[in-house]
Parts: structure tokens; C-alpha cells; sequence
């Protein structure tokens, strides 16, 4: 399934779900079945004696994607087949492709630069850079677990924070310095025992673990640090504060009833 869904212009429809068919010797009795099946699906069904001038983005994706049920595939290959459409339009195409998998139970592959198409979407996932796949895994593994800062900055909307410091484990936990703050970090799994020295490293945060301490159920008085806020994004259900922590950026996520 083509980014720009590949439909012969001067085919109706029809004539566009039959035509590989046609091309593999299919009997007319088998290609009318076949074809009334894929359109059943896919609820286009009146719009088979259209030619894709006379369809909208979404309809032309939807015989786009009926083109290859029609051949019953081992598998589907997506080439971000959902780039052309508008924004409301690429969400319900999301929830209809979705559907269409739990419908066909056929593998698909579909490569996309989407995270949200992706994380929604995908029952696992390969993030690639230059060719190389730097972590596969589920959605909510690659959400939690990022195997590098590449694969953590690439999943998560807005995207996590990255604070440069200082790194020493202590006997129950970690201090972690900044040019201008200290944080003691809890060290529940012992996976940094020989880092007995300071050390530099990079800190993650996702911005919806960041907390107004006035409003956090936990208070933690040793962790909390005074910033202005810059900046306030405010998108409905969530605020996102833009603020700095030293040289660093740093953005929150925070209910929009706050």
C-alpha cells in the first residue's frame, strides 16, 4: 500500500481492485467475490463505478488498501500510507487500519515517521536510524524502557527532558549534580553498584513525571527546585510549562485543571 496510493486514473473502482486479479488469471466469478468482500470490509461499496478523481484522500486509500485484500497476502506492507491525509482524517484511518488488522489477522509491516501512528498502531515496533535497528520492542517496553537516549527522545510527546550532570552511588542511593542543583535518586535495583566515583551522564525525564510539588500527592522537599516559568502551552486537558534548569530546558506536562 503506496504513499500516494498508486491507483490507475483511468480505472473505475472496480476495475482497480480486479486489475491484479485479472493479471494472475483469476476467474470473473472469483474476482467479483473477492472484490465484494474487500468492499464489504472496507465499507466502499457504493463508490465502485467511481474513478479515483471523484473520491476523497481517505476513499483512495481505502481502495488503495481493498487493492491488496483483494489478493489475500501472507503479509501487508504500508508505505506511510496515511502522510496525504489531514490531521482528523490520518486519526480515523489510524482506528480503521487498526480494526482491519483484528479483522484479517494477517501481519502487517508499516513503516511510518508518525510516533503516535506507531505507538497506537503497533504491536511491536523497530525504531531504525541510518539502517540500524536500535531497539524492537512493544510499545509500552520502548515507552518505559528506551534502550538508549536516541529511542527516548524519539518516543513520547512532548519529548522527554535530558539533563546534563554529574553521577555518584552512594550506599542507598544516587546523587545525581547539575551546574546549580543535587538530586538523590533511590537506588531500588543496584544496576549502578560499581559507579563509586562521579561520573557524567545524561538524566531523562518525561515531562508528565515532572510535579508541581504544591500538587504532588508525595511531597519531597529534597528533590524540589525553584524555576520560572517561561513559557505555558495550553492544549485542553494537559499545560505544558516551559521552563530552565540551569542551561537545560525543560518542559512539564501538567493537568489542565491545575
Amino acid at each position: 500500500v503506496f504513499q500516494n496510493y498508486a491507483l490507475y486514473p483511468h480505472l473505475t473502482v472496480f476495475e482497480n481492485l480486479a486489475f491484479g486479479l485479472r493479471m494472475q488469471k483469476k476467474s470473473e466469478e472469483e474476482i467479483q467475490s473477492r472484490v465484494d468482500q474487500a468492499t464489504d470490509i472496507l465499507q466502499i461499496s457504493d463508490l465502485l463505478e467511481r474513478k479515483p478523481k471523484a473520491l476523497s484522500g481517505g476513499q483512495r486509500q481505502r481502495v488503495a488498501v481493498g487493492r491488496a485484500i483483494v489478493r489475500k497476502p501472507k503479509a501487508y506492507l504500508f508505505d506511510e500510507p496515511l502522510s496525504n491525509l489531514d490531521a482528523k482524517l490520518r486519526s480515523e484511518m489510524r482506528i480503521e487500519l487498526k480494526k482491519l488488522h483484528q479483522i484479517l489477522g494477517t501481519t502487517m509491516i508499516y513503516v511510518t515517521h508518525d510516533q503516535i501512528e506507531a505507538m497506537t498502531m503497533g504491536d511491536r515496533i523497530a525504531i531504525m536510524r541510518d539502517g540500524i535497528i536500535e531497539q524492537l520492542d512493544t510499545p509500552t517496553n520502548l515507552y518505559n524502557s528506551p534502550a538508549n537516549k536516541f529511542v527516548a527522545s524519539f518516543i513520547g510527546s512532548p519529548q522527554m527532558n535530558f539533563i546534563k550532570g554529574e553521577l555518584k552511588n552512594g550506599d542507598a542511593e544516587l546523587t545525581f549534580k547539575t551546574q546549580s542543583h543535587e538530586f538523590n535518586i533511590p537506588n531500588n535495583h543496584g544496576q549502578l553498584d560499581e559507579m563509586k566515583s562521579w561520573s557524567f551522564c545524561t538524566m531523562g525525564i518525561r515531562p508528565e513525571n515532572i510535579y508541581d510539588n504544591h500538587f504532588a500527592e508525595i511531597k519531597n522537599s529534597q528533590n524540589t527546585v525553584n524555576s520560572k516559568v517561561d513559557l505555558i502551552e495550553n492544549i485542553g486537558s494537559n499545560l505544558y510549562l516551559h521552563s530552565s534548569l540551569g542551561t537545560d530546558r525543560v518542559i512539564a506536562s501538567v493537568s489542565g485543571s491545575s
